[in-house]
């Protein structure tokens, strides 16, 4: 009885395939991927993207100001900590080891 049961109403999921595309900033060829063409269906876009990654990629950044780093000492290791404030005296400042660490340790205190 259970063997036959039919799906129905079911939606049967067209098959997607790469496909080469011309990037019309730079002219070099990218590939539309399958899971990008199954991403752009169920998000309902209808058109295929025009550009490359990089390309898109360097239009969303170009009104952007790029980002300033601050190098500093790591307040658990003594290690080099790479940040994107101005570190102060009076707050400590890990690296990023040690920051997902103490990140972790304190997510199995709660």
């Amino acid at each position: 009885m259970f063997d036959e049961e039919v799906n129905v109403g079911a939606t049967v999921e067209p098959e997607y395939e790469d496909e080469t595309l011309v990037c019309k900033e730079c002219g070099n060829e990218f590939v539309f991927t399958a899971g990008e063409k199954r991403f752009y269906a169920q998000k309902g876009f209808q058109n295929k993207p025009k550009s490359c990654k990089p390309c898109r990629d360097a239009k969303k950044n170009a009104g952007r100001a790029p980002r300033e780093y601050f190098t500093t000492v790591c307040a658990d290791c003594g290690g080099e900590a790479k940040v994107t404030f101005q570190p102060s005296s009076d707050r400590p400042v890990y690296c990023s080891a040690c920051f997902e660490a103490r990140k972790k340790a304190q997510q199995v205190v709660q």
